[in-house]
């Protein structure tokens, strides 16, 4: 029986060119398997025909969008995952879904090896790798850029010589990834990090520069999920089309940054998340409302290893999975409104309400309405301060050599 070999297919050039690649150099059969998780572009039915015209037995393309919204941005959400307090793991979230259906295609279709397009360099090589690892331990990999030779050159010449229908002459001056939570764009002469990016770079936003009207959103949550949007419900998928509209036209979401990849070099990064930014911006101020003191800072640390977690592929880890079940209880009381304006590049935050309020205005005011005892306060603070008090004493009587 002849092998199989499941390639996760994008429909350019390099994965075009692996399906016929795959084969010569393996003589095994190739399933092409393509999600769309919101990146646009050509139709899936186009992408599956021409995996097949390029040679694959059979193409499977799965419409994921809604998947990825519920399954993967949702609990990003609910974390408020920001890799180095900045990056909403635009392409790291979507790797785990593609090698969901990477691994079901496998076993559906008998295979024993997934390949994919990655290079040695990035951080998707081990998304994909360690997540199939995760889920089907007896898979092998194959991954013909990194370890086969298959350059550019080669691949334009592989596609020439065997008639593939693939545009090699069409080349974009960037490396760009995108999907429904943001867009990434890297290389060029964003290699240089001096160069500032320029407006030909960015797609998902406008330039935040260019003056118009501000825009006024409210956002509904419950349990730390959007379920409306202006008081119209919602489903996630939804949430983040819509907020990538809106925040997007008004220049949110930009970020330009030099970030640690997880192979250790560091990488120069420009990302569009207006939908992501202007939902966790909202998330967050929620979350002051409704989210008690210790176990708000103490969820900030967990959300940050959340963030490197899925950053580093380990989405599918015993650690991740311990945690998602911490975010899940912590996000219980996470309910109510947000109000938000949308301009100029930022999403800021203009009103809060809650049933679930922790916030209480007796306590707070400083008018005669004022409930807080304040003759409470000097013992609280003369206790709080005790240990260190008594730690400066002992500190003297060391420094003066009359300690014991």
């Amino acid at each position: 029986m002849t092998d199989r070999v499941v390639l996760a297919y994008s429909g350019g050039l390099d994965t075009s060119v692996a399906i016929g690649w795959i084969a010569a150099e393996t003589g095994a059969e190739v399933v092409a398997v393509a999600a769309d998780v919101g990146q646009g572009g050509e139709d899936l039915d186009v992408i599956r025909q021409r995996a097949l015209d390029c040679g694959a037995v059979e193409a499977v393309v799965v419409d994921a969008r809604a998947e990825f919204a519920e399954d993967y941005c949702l609990p990003a959400l609910r974390a408020n995952a920001l890799y180095m307090d900045r990056y909403p793991l635009v392409s790291a979230l979507s790797r785990p879904v593609i090698v969901k259906h990477l691994v079901e295609a496998a076993r559906y279709h008998g295979a024993t090896m997934v390949s994919h397009g990655c290079t040695g360099k990035g951080n998707d090589q081990v998304r994909f790798e360690v997540g199939i690892a995760a889920l089907a331990p007896e898979l092998k990999i194959l991954a013909p850029v990194r370890d086969s030779g298959m350059t550019r050159d080669k691949a334009i010449a592989f596609a020439e010589e065997k008639g593939l229908p693939i545009d090699v002459t069409k080349k974009s001056p960037y490396s760009i990834d995108q999907n429904l939570w943001g867009r990434a764009v890297e290389t060029g002469f964003l290699e240089d990090i001096w160069n500032a990016p320029i407006e030909d770079v960015y797609s998902y936003t406008q330039d935040p520069s260019v003056p118009q009207d501000p825009d006024e959103v409210v956002v509904s949550f419950v349990d730390g999920a959007p379920t409306a949007i202006d008081g119209r419900p919602v489903t996630m998928l939804e949430a983040v089309q819509q907020l990538n509209a809106r925040a997007g036209a008004q220049g949110v979401g930009r970020l330009d940054m030099v970030e640690d990849r997880l192979v250790g070099i560091k990488s120069r990064e420009v990302y569009e998340a207006p939908g992501a930014i202007a939902l966790i911006t909202a998330h967050q101020e929620l979350e002051n409302v409704t989210v008690e003191r210790d176990l708000a800072r103490f969820k900030r640390s967990v959300d940050q290893r959340w963030a490197e977690l899925a950053y580093d592929g380990l989405w599918f880890s015993p650690l991740k999975r311990a945690l998602d079940e911490f975010v899940a209880s912590a996000s219980t009381h996470v309910t109510g409104d947000i109000r938000m304006t949308l301009h100029g590049g930022r999403a800021t935050v203009t009103g809060r309400r809650s049933a679930a309020s922790l916030y209480e205005y007796d306590l707070a005011t400083y008018d005669a309405d004022d409930t807080f005892d304040q003759s409470l306060a000097k013992g609280f603070v003369e206790l709080w301060g005790l240990p260190s008090r008594i730690a400066a004493r002992r500190d003297q009587k060391l420094a003066e050599g009359t300690g014991t």
